[in-house]
């Protein structure tokens, strides 16, 4: 027979938000999958464990109202979340800045002696904002984001209304960084209308390609299933080896990291996008020269983000 604790575990397991338990003694005592899908930290990593440097700053977000101070940690009112979720920041594990609100609230026994607390947190972005690359002041990008934006809105709606599968492939061009340090931001842009023009060449006539921000694009595909999309982003991963982009007389090999994502109808674009993009970090910070396909929703940390300075924007 099932025991009551075991009820409420899978309860909250079952939370579309991220609930973190923690003891009087400020370790983990429960993590659930959500948490793990915004944080990319497993429960398996955290349980029974201090609270690491890089999620403190989010599971210590919220303010410490007066009368009720804990010792190394802020707390809530003594009863209930506190009133307002307050934005807060995380290190996700694999190396992104990870932009959440959260609630924490006091566990107190029956007594009324205090036994730990829980925080709320769910992904800081508005569910229907779309996560973009990084354009400045360009307004050729911003105009290609804005195009790519109401092309992918329409597809979405006509996928969920029983339409065609789709996936989307979130590219970054491994060198582009470096080559805007060292021979400047024109050199930089004509090696990647050089890529974009080399990748064109391995697309079919029903998919699209767009500038997502000053060093990324995003591919529209119509496989049926993640492992054909996976398949098809290392057909333009090899094309991209072949570009062949030389800027005064310096000849740059280029290669590209890629973050494959399918289509899901129990989700929204801006997750589809959010999952696409963290695929692609994974590829860029392992090395580049990778394809990285997200995994389903459910087992997927998938957030938004802010990237460092020669991050792949």
């Amino acid at each position: 027979m099932t025991d009551r604790a075991e009820l409420l575990e899978a309860t909250l397991e079952c939370f579309p938000e991220g609930v973190a338990l923690l003891g009087e003694d400020g370790h983990v005592r429960f993590w659930n999958r959500a948490a793990a899908a915004i944080t990319g930290y497993a429960s398996i990593e955290l349980l029974g464990r201090a609270v690491p440097d890089e999620l403190k700053s989010l599971l210590e977000a919220c303010p410490t109202p007066p009368g009720h101070e804990a010792a190394g940690r802020t707390a809530a009112p003594a009863y209930g979340f506190s009133t307002h979720a307050v934005q807060a920041h995380a290190r996700h594990k694999v190396g992104y800045d990870v932009a959440a609100m959260a609630r924490l609230m006091v566990l107190r026994d029956g007594m009324g002696c205090r036994i730990g607390a829980a925080v709320v947190f769910h992904p800081a972005e508005c569910k229907d904002a779309l996560p973009l690359g990084v354009t400045g002041d360009d307004e050729g990008l911003q105009s290609s984001q804005d195009d790519m934006k109401d092309r992918l809105e329409a597809l979405f709606a006509e996928f969920c209304s029983g339409g065609h599968p789709f996936g989307v492939l979130w590219i970054t061009v491994d060198q582009a960084c470096g080559l805007r340090k060292t021979h400047g931001a024109p050199a930089c842009e004509a090696m990647l209308q050089k890529m974009e023009r080399t990748l064109a060449h391995g697309l079919r006539p029903a998919e699209y390609m767009g500038r997502w921000g000053d060093d990324e694009f995003l591919v529209v595909c119509h496989e049926r299933t993640p492992a054909a999309l996976a398949q098809h982003a290392q057909v333009l991963a090899g094309l991209a080896r072949t570009a062949d982009f030389r800027w005064w007389g310096d000849r740059a090999s280029l290669t590209v990291s890629i973050g494959a994502a399918q289509a899901e109808a129990d989700a929204t674009l801006a997750t589809l996008l959010e999952r696409a993009k963290a695929a692609m970090f994974i590829s860029y910070h392992a090395g580049g020269n990778q394809i990285s396909a997200a995994p389903t929703r459910r087992g997927f940390a998938a957030s938004a983000t802010e990237e460092q300075a020669c991050s792949p924007s």
